[in-house]
């Protein structure tokens, strides 16, 4: 079987809800990743086969294809470059790289770009469903669902509550998490450590154009006192919008090949992929699949959690991480050591690719071999992919 390649990867800095991105329509936000990693690599635009593009939410800015949108906006793709888009939820632009991956060991094709975007400003979270609803065009729950699930309503917010209990964390535990990733965020974007991987934009503001390239949700200053005083969302509960991910505006892109396309286009790959995983279980606890799918993932490839050098485990809610370090018996020193989406944001459908970026960017600063990438995904679904650092 072909093996598949990492050449390199890319990805804006995340801007905050009605910040620095705001102004940045997601298509055009999308198509400047794409004009990037097309730029960085050196490939010609002509030689990409195909772009597999992960979006959440598409509707409004993000409807009719927003990946091929995106490649008609690009300097560098065009007409003739074929685009899809995919929705595996949080994990939509993850999966779009293992397809893209799963596209080169095949034979099929040579060289695809994976890519995700998400303007949580633009195209609120949830809007595909919620402006249906409101105008009586029916509800995403059908009555066959409706009979297997009577009275659920999934809720990802419920799903980590499930967590915290299950496990046994309080909500100490959770603040302790995301004060880790703040300070982990600060220190990597103070010593410079995403300057590889962020592609800086620039953006109007009332002082005139700027450049954008530093995220804009981490806090620099955290303290424990800080996130322990934020409001939790549920009485009794564990969960404050502290300790879980930030809404955020961002793209990524990944660009996989062949080692025949290597050579035809004298590309430099900076990783292999060497397991590609997807399972799915409980839909209503929701979060806890990664744990399980990172069990199935390490069997498969013949390896154990110590030989893995850096885990990133998206934080979309600070129990998911801590309870998969739990569950897999992880090196806590390990895990998103440049920070993670509580600090850095979770632009939903551009996570997968922007996590893998930093992963890159992790692996070379500490001179790590193999990394792990998972994420929970809404509907009780995980990706885990596995590669080794060349």
């Amino acid at each position: 079987m072909t093996t598949a390649y990492i050449v390199d990867a890319v990805r804006t800095a995340g801007g905050k809800r009605g910040g620095r991105l705001a102004a940045w329509h997601p298509v055009d936000l999308a198509a400047a990743s794409l004009d990037a990693i097309v730029e960085r690599s050196g490939i010609d635009g002509a030689a990409v086969d195909d772009v597999i593009m992960g979006c959440v939410t598409q509707a409004g800015q993000q409807a009719m294809q927003v990946g091929r949108n995106a490649v008609l906006a690009t300097k560098h793709l065009g007409e003739r470059t074929p685009a899809v888009t995919i929705d595996r939820q949080c994990g939509s632009s993850q999966q779009a790289m293992q397809f893209a991956a799963q596209a080169v060991m095949s034979g099929t094709q040579d060289v695809v770009i994976a890519a995700g975007v998400e303007s949580m400003t633009r195209v609120p979270m949830g809007s595909s469903a919620m402006f249906h609803m409101k105008e009586g065009l029916g509800h995403y729950k059908s009555p066959g669902l409706e009979a297997k699930y009577p009275g659920i309503q999934w809720s990802q917010f419920m799903g980590a509550e499930m967590i915290v209990k299950k496990h046994g964390f309080t909500r100490d535990d959770l603040d302790r998490f995301a004060l880790a990733s703040h300070h982990r965020a600060a220190a990597a974007s103070q010593a410079g450590r995403f300057a590889e991987e962020i592609l800086a934009l620039d953006v109007e503001t009332p002082d005139g154009v700027v450049r954008h390239d530093v995220d804009e949700g981490i806090r620099f200053d955290a303290t424990l006192e800080g996130i322990s005083s934020v409001k939790l969302l549920q009485e009794g509960g564990a969960i404050s919008a502290a300790n879980a991910s930030q809404i955020c505006d961002g793209s990524s892109a990944v660009l996989i090949v062949s080692e025949a396309a290597l050579k035809a286009h004298g590309l430099t790959p900076r990783a292999r992929i060497h397991n590609l995983t997807v399972t799915a279980g409980d839909p209503v606890i929701m979060l806890e699949e990664p744990l399980f799918a990172t069990d199935r993932a390490l069997a498969r490839a013949g390896l154990k959690i110590s030989d893995i050098d850096a885990y990133e485990v998206n934080e979309a809610f600070a129990p998911v991480p801590l309870a998969w370090l739990k569950h897999i018996g992880a090196d806590p020193e390990r895990i998103n050591m440049h920070g993670g989406a509580i600090a850095l944001g979770h632009p939903l459908g551009a996570s997968g690719t922007k996590l893998m970026a930093t992963l890159l960017g992790v692996l070379k600063a500490n001179g790590g071999k193999y990394g792990l990438q998972t994420m929970c995904e809404g509907g009780g679904v995980a990706n885990v992919t596995i590669i080794e650092r060349l």
